[in-house]
């Protein structure tokens, strides 16, 4: 008898493993590992660099479909039902009603989300939003190599990017996969992230809630370590024209997991 129980703890114990391992590879599925390092941001001050822990990062933006699963899930994020104070008007207007989409792609990017919207559906996959540090060291990358921002061929994709219409309609994955393995930091949906705004908020104790607006203007450029660096400079302006509660059609999000070094 006590052997026969001996065997089933040990059996016990390895259905158990299995269980756990199948699980954490399940929480990693669609995200791709971004090792730590460092960089020089647009913005810093005397130029100093930023460390970034390593983390999991998703490969692609949160689609139309994924979103539908989530306010189905979680009804107080239809439209019909969010807070004024989580939303403006414009949230998930161009969905057909609370559950569906109508003529959508499924697999197009969720857009016309505020960032309140995004940041719970993270939470509620047990991840976060990326802070925009975290943002800006994958998205530097390139195909072939992790900070490709003195490439030219970089930039212009980018600035060629802000040209062209309806890219929001297009299914996720359909730009270039980069060093990291993600694809459609570039090329597809402007990005939500958790500090959206932080690069103009002046520091000052007696300002802190407010924005510099001289770093709004011509004087922006002073701080940058890179004046010919107008992709980032727009991306960085668009950040500070946002509010939480704000939607745009070619606005969306994904999601990201700490990682322990």
């Amino acid at each position: 008898m006590k052997r026969v129980k001996n065997i089933f703890l040990i059996y016990l114990t390895v259905v158990l493993t299995f269980a756990i391992a199948v699980t954490s590879i399940a929480q990693t599925e669609n995200m791709m590992k971004i090792n730590k390092g460092s960089y020089i941001p647009l913005y810093g001050v005397d130029q100093q660099p930023v460390l970034v822990s390593p983390f999991l990062m998703d490969i692609y933006p949160v689609t139309n479909q994924e979103f539908l699963e989530f306010v189905k899930e979680h009804p107080e994020w239809k439209k019909s039902n969010v807070k004024p104070i989580f939303a403006d008007s414009a949230y998930l207007n161009t969905w057909e009603n609370d559950e569906s989409f109508g003529k959508l792609n499924p697999q197009a990017p969720i857009t016309n989300i505020s960032w309140f919207a995004a940041r719970k559906y993270c939470e509620c996959q047990g991840k976060r939003l990326a802070t925009m540090e975290e943002w800006e060291y994958v998205a530097m990358a390139n195909e072939e190599i992790p900070d490709a921002r003195k490439v030219e061929s970089y930039n212009k994709f980018i600035l060629k990017w802000y040209e062209t219409p309806r890219t929001y309609n297009n299914s996720v994955g359909q730009t270039y996969q980069n060093y990291w393995g993600i694809y459609d930091l570039q090329g597809l949906i402007w990005e939500w992230v958790s500090d959206f705004n932080s690069v103009f908020i002046s520091g000052e104790s007696r300002k802190d809630t407010d924005f510099d607006t001289q770093l709004f203007c011509g004087s922006a450029a002073i701080g940058a370590n890179d004046l010919k660096d107008y992709a980032s400079f727009m991306r960085y302006a668009f950040r500070g024209s946002l509010k939480a509660r704000f939607t745009g059609r070619n606005l969306g999000f994904r999601c990201v997991k700490d990682l322990d070094e």
